[in-house]
């Protein structure tokens, strides 16, 4: 099996989201992508963040209908900060010997990967298949290299898809009452409705 990561916070999940893991699937051949909410990210631990639950339902309102893609809540299970490095450890444990990950993150990810947990440990475990964000630029594989001995043949850097959707904004088109319909799945928009997300206090 071929099986993609993708993790976030997903606060909320957006029409980005699906075509990352679409354009990841298609062109790497994925059996599946798993889609992983952080529980407490801990590069994100200077914002609040929506419950779990909210956005747990939102993924899965967002996937429904798409059978290669899976929600999986190996992170928000627990009740500590979340690593990638061990959240793919756990994945490898409880895939099969043949099993194949691949981490899907972003390319302003990638060039922060020296500052992640234990990242030549990533490496030996997964291929790391980086995605274009606006206004970043193209990873410099060379001085990651030189940081990470082994990285480059480990990753996998994607041209597409180039899309400019950021949960932040989506949250500030709620705060302010604007229309989020072309940004997140219909379901998605109606559900933070219905629960008063993101909404001005």
């Amino acid at each position: 099996m071929r099986i993609g990561i993708l993790g976030g916070t997903f606060d909320p999940i957006h029409n980005g989201h699906l075509a990352i893991a679409e354009e990841a699937r298609g062109y790497l051949n994925l059996t599946e992508v798993l889609f992983l909410p952080s529980g407490q990210p801990w590069m994100k631990s200077e914002r609040t963040i929506s419950p779990v639950n909210h956005r747990i339902e939102m993924i899965k309102l967002a996937i429904k209908g798409k059978p290669f893609f899976t929600l999986s809540t190996i992170e928000t299970d627990q009740q500590r900060p979340s690593y990638s490095v061990d959240t793919v450890a756990k994945l490898k444990a409880q895939s099969a010997a043949a099993t194949v990950l691949y981490f899907i993150l972003g390319w302003d990810s990638l060039a922060m990967l020296p500052r992640w947990k234990e990242p030549s440990k990533l490496i030996e475990m997964c291929f790391l298949v980086a995605i274009p964000r606006p206004g970043y630029s193209r990873p410099d594989m060379k001085k990651l290299e030189a940081e990470i001995p082994g990285v480059s043949k480990k990753v996998i850097l994607l041209d597409k898809p180039r899309i400019d959707i950021s949960a932040t904004e989506i949250r500030d088109k709620v705060a302010q009452g604007l229309s989020i319909g072309r940004l997140v799945p219909g379901a998605v928009a109606l559900y933070i409705k219905e629960n008063g997300l993101y909404r001005k206090q």
